[in-house]
């Protein structure tokens, strides 16, 4: 029974403060884009120029346009959706040249790359064009559509 003492001491080697402390963004991002070798980039190249020119910003599938009839769609939801690339850009929504708000009219959903604004309970008044703007550092992209509204 002299044998017990030693398998206790091994979780010990793991302290717990270092278990639970999780890195920081900075710290993730830098092992992430170091290089299989282990050699170092050259400094006079900050880290994110990699990141930039690995993954472009784009749009993987464009906004399309919607069409409802006044009728049936009074009262009924529209989604616009794309589908962007990288996931860590921010998009943002627009309406004929004009920031929307999340509301209670206007639901942003973000899951990954898949983007949707979500326009709950919709009248004839939300009928115009919709722009999806991507950003990343210094980088924008748009994406437009609309939503048509059709009278009776």
């Amino acid at each position: 029974s002299e044998a017990k003492p030693p398998k206790e001491e091994s979780p010990k080697g793991i302290s717990p403060v270092k278990a639970k402390k999780t890195p920081s963004p900075a710290d993730a991002e830098r092992r992430k884009l170091r290089p299989g070798s282990g050699g170092e980039k050259p400094p006079e190249e900050p880290p994110f120029t990699y990141q930039l020119k690995a993954v472009p910003l784009k749009f993987v599938k464009e906004m399309k346009d919607i069409v409802l009839k006044e009728a049936e769609s009074v009262g009924s939801s529209a989604i616009f959706e794309v589908l962007i690339s990288p996931s860590t850009a921010i998009t943002s929504w627009m309406k004929d040249g004009s920031n929307i708000r999340e509301s209670p009219k206007h639901k942003f959903i973000a899951d990954g790359k898949d983007r949707k604004l979500h326009i709950i309970d919709v009248q004839l008044s939300d009928a115009g064009e919709y722009t999806c703007v991507l950003r990343l550092g210094n980088k924008e992209k748009t994406s437009t559509a609309k939503l048509i509204v059709e009278g009776i």
